[in-house]
């Protein structure tokens, strides 16, 4: 297709993508979840799993195979916003005192999946297809290990404030825990796909790579956005604009060097100082985030394929998969909260939270498979995955608060979040 049909095209998708996503967002909303899990559901059901199932034609004639890189180049500008967007809402809470209890937590909450992951793919990969041709089954081990310690943070923190238990015992633990949790996971992905290649040049640039981005953002791009954000001579839309330039550069520069660019955006957004102006800028790109993360759902959802579990082998995995994230991550924190001294009311509500994968783990999905370590049938098990923990967060809660209601004030400092999702 040219560029002049493409449009067209796109154009009509973008509007079928947003009326369904909030359709059934306002659906799942009304059961108590929040947004994102509408928006992931929404995203499966434009693919294969449903729409192309029952409408093939439909599908074909709204998703056209030359509109796919679209969707995905116009989906990667929403997850660079909204990572930019989770690192500027990364530190901005203080533990008070809870700092080895949230040390024993994340710990726990990336060692156990990790490890669980690990040992299934390897027990499974003889009986299933997980690993693409010419990629060892350790990388995709590893991968999936990393993919399930993951915890969703931009939503584990609206949850905590839209309840207001941002100034809660278990809120404070939580955030700290989960905030630890993602860095970990985004750190060994890396190193996943450094190791993917199978030589060690891509790997050492790479390494090398990282180290110079992490240097120019400490030296050059933090002092940098403080005399921006803080100079009386600019106005808004010139500190929007310099925002987005040196956003969209950090991208480049991380996708370059095989770190991806949502590595880039969320390093940026841990070093964007905590000031005013800062918070307009942000504020002014959420809007355009919200609209634009939808594509990437259902960039995903195209590329997820539920009819695979159909195959008896398929479906085993994935079920045992389920079953080993729930185990590895909700029971692994619920067991470090309880070794820390923490009452079984507040251990409960922190695994609760840190057991959600949501969009993290879809993007992690995403990078995996455009790097070529996860196939068909591993995508479609992990995006199972991230649907079940993710739905499962509300409820869950819900029904932890109801059996086990905290009588007294939890003693934890009130901590200032802000998230997209």
């Amino acid at each position: 297709m040219t560029p002049v049909e493409l449009a067209p095209r796109f154009f009509l998708a973008v509007v079928v993508i947003l009326l369904v996503c909030r359709g059934v967002s306002w659906l799942m909303g009304r059961v108590g979840q929040p947004p994102v899990v509408g928006e992931m559901v929404a995203g499966v059901l434009l693919g294969p799993s449903l729409l192309g199932l029952l409408l093939p034609g439909a599908q074909e004639g709204l998703f056209p195979a030359d509109l796919r890189p679209v969707l995905y180049v116009v989906g990667q500008i929403g997850l660079v916003l909204l990572m930019f967007h989770a690192g500027f809402a990364f530190s901005t809470h203080s533990t008070g005192g809870l700092a080895r209890t949230a040390a024993a937590v994340s710990l726990a909450g990336v060692t156990a999946p990790l490890v669980l992951g690990v040992g299934l793919v390897l027990v499974a990969a003889n009986h299933v297809p997980l690993a693409p041709d010419g990629v060892p089954v350790g990388v995709v081990a590893a991968f999936v290990g990393v993919a399930l310690a993951i915890t969703a943070f931009p939503m584990l923190a609206r949850i905590i404030t839209e309840r207001g238990q941002a100034g809660t015992r278990h809120g404070s633990i939580a955030l700290a825990s989960g905030a630890v949790d993602d860095v970990v996971a985004w750190v060994l992905l890396a190193v996943v796909l450094a190791a993917a290649t199978g030589s060690p040049g891509p790997a050492v640039v790479t390494v090398a790579g990282a180290a110079v981005f992490l240097a120019l953002v400490w030296f050059v791009a933090r002092p940098g956005m403080l005399r921006l954000m803080s100079s009386t001579r600019v106005d808004d839309p010139a500190r929007l604009l310099g925002t987005v330039a040196v956003l969209f550069a950090a991208a480049w520069f991380t996708d370059e060097i095989g770190l991806y660019a949502v590595f880039g955006a969320f390093a940026l957004g841990l070093a964007l100082p905590r000031v005013p102006a800062s918070e307009r800028v942000v504020g002014a790109l959420t809007p355009v985030t919200a609209v634009l993360v939808p594509l990437f759902f259902t960039y995903s959802g195209l590329n997820t394929q539920f009819g695979l579990f159909t195959e008896p082998s398929v479906l085993l995995f994935a079920i045992a998969c389920v079953v080993v994230a729930i185990a590895g991550k909700f029971g692994a924190c619920w067991f470090a909260a309880r070794r820390r001294g923490e009452p079984q009311g507040v251990a409960l509500r922190v695994a609760s939270l840190m057991n959600a994968r949501g969009l993290m783990q879809l993007i992690a999905l995403n990078i995996g498979l455009e790097a070529g370590i996860v196939g068909p049938a591993l995508f479609t098990v992990l995006v199972l995955v991230a649907l079940v923990t993710t739905i499962m967060t509300s409820p869950l809660l819900s029904w932890v608060e109801h059996r086990h209601a905290l009588t007294e004030p939890e003693p934890a400092p009130v901590a200032h979040v802000r998230a997209t999702l």
